[in-house]
């Protein structure tokens, strides 16, 4: 989307070298949505009827195989991607360390899993597809790698794109995903 390619450029303008895998290409080449209308509904059969998800996490660490060599690497997802990159930090040994924004999977099928390497995860208390009761359980779990905060935001609470968007929260989370990632040697 628009707003993955202005997060992107914004993680270049701080000194990230950035990668961001088209991960629907193989299904839809070149598929792009906004958050609302019919490309989002397709943008949601696709991540949860017709691309296998483990598809994403191959992608994810292709493209920490193409920076692995080049210092410390870091990942970030949001919604979808959110899943993957804590995914990824519980999966790959090649990660610095993780932030993931809103990914639905994390408390529903990732929660028991500790990542590898430093994470944090960002929830809005409002979303209204990842239950709060979820969110809850991954904290208790008390992973000692990982962080879980909760925003006093909805869904995409990052994008000002959408309805939920909430500036006070997404200002935190990526100030805490820039310290995160600069203390991790970023």
């Amino acid at each position: 989307t628009d707003h993955i390619r202005e997060l992107c450029d914004e993680y270049a303008a701080d000194g990230y070298e950035v990668l961001s895998p088209a991960l629907f290409d193989r299904e839809h080449p070149g598929f792009e949505c906004d958050y609302t209308g019919p490309e989002f509904e397709r943008a949601v059969e696709l991540a949860r009827q017709l691309h296998p998800f483990e598809q994403s996490v191959k992608d994810a660490q292709t493209c920490i195989d193409a920076l692995k060599g080049k210092g410390p690497v870091f990942i970030t997802g949001y919604c979808y991607g959110g899943s993957v990159a804590w995914r990824m930090a519980q999966l790959s040994p090649d990660l610095a360390a993780a932030s993931a924004y809103y990914g639905s999977l994390i408390p529903t099928q990732f929660a028991d899993e500790a990542p590898a390497c430093a994470t944090i995860a960002h929830f809005g208390r409002f979303d209204g597809g990842i239950p709060m009761e979820g969110v809850e359980a991954l904290i208790a779990r008390d992973h000692p790698t990982a962080q879980i905060f909760v925003y006093e935001a909805g869904h995409g609470f990052n994008s000002d794109r959408r309805k939920d968007y909430h500036e006070p929260s997404a200002d935190l989370a990526r100030e805490r995903t820039l310290m995160l990632f600069k203390a991790c040697g970023g």
